[in-house]
Parts: C-alpha cells; structure tokens; sequence
C-alpha cells in the first residue's frame, strides 16, 4: 500500500517540528553546495583528461617527425 497524500504530510510536519524550520533549510543548502562542487570538479576532471589527451597527441606527432628528419638528413649526406 503506497502512502497517501496526508500520510505524506504528517511525516513532513513531524520532520519540521522535530528538527525546525532552520535546521532544515541549512540542510537543503549543505545538499546544494555538495551537489555544486561535486559538478565543479566532474567539469574540472573533464578538461584535465583532455588536456592530457592534448599532451599525449602532441608527443606523438613530434615522435612522428623524429624519424622522417633523421632519414632527411641521411639523404643529404649521400648526396
């Protein structure tokens, strides 16, 4: 049997009366700033792993030319 509207209610007004409006209301805004800086830092993670996606592509090209310079430079002095 799922709970009625005023069954609902009185468990609300119970709540309020034993912990007080204040109480609850700085609750609600603890919940907020936790859900906040639990955004702010998923954000923060994201851009962290691209710029290490940034850094590894970078090494990976400049890796890439290594070896075609080295075979320039053979060419040359045979030459």
């Amino acid at each position: 049997m799922a709970p009625g509207i005023w069954q609902i209610l009185i468990i609300v007004v119970l709540v309020a009366l034993l912990f007080g409006a204040g109480r609850i209301s700085g609750l609600m805004g603890e919940v907020a700033k936790g859900i906040t800086s639990f955004r702010k830092g998923l954000k923060e993670g994201e851009e962290g792993s691209e710029e290490d996606e940034d850094g590894s592509s970078a090494s990976i090209s400049e890796n890439a030319q290594a070896p075609e310079s080295a075979s320039q430079e053979e060419e040359k002095t045979r030459n």
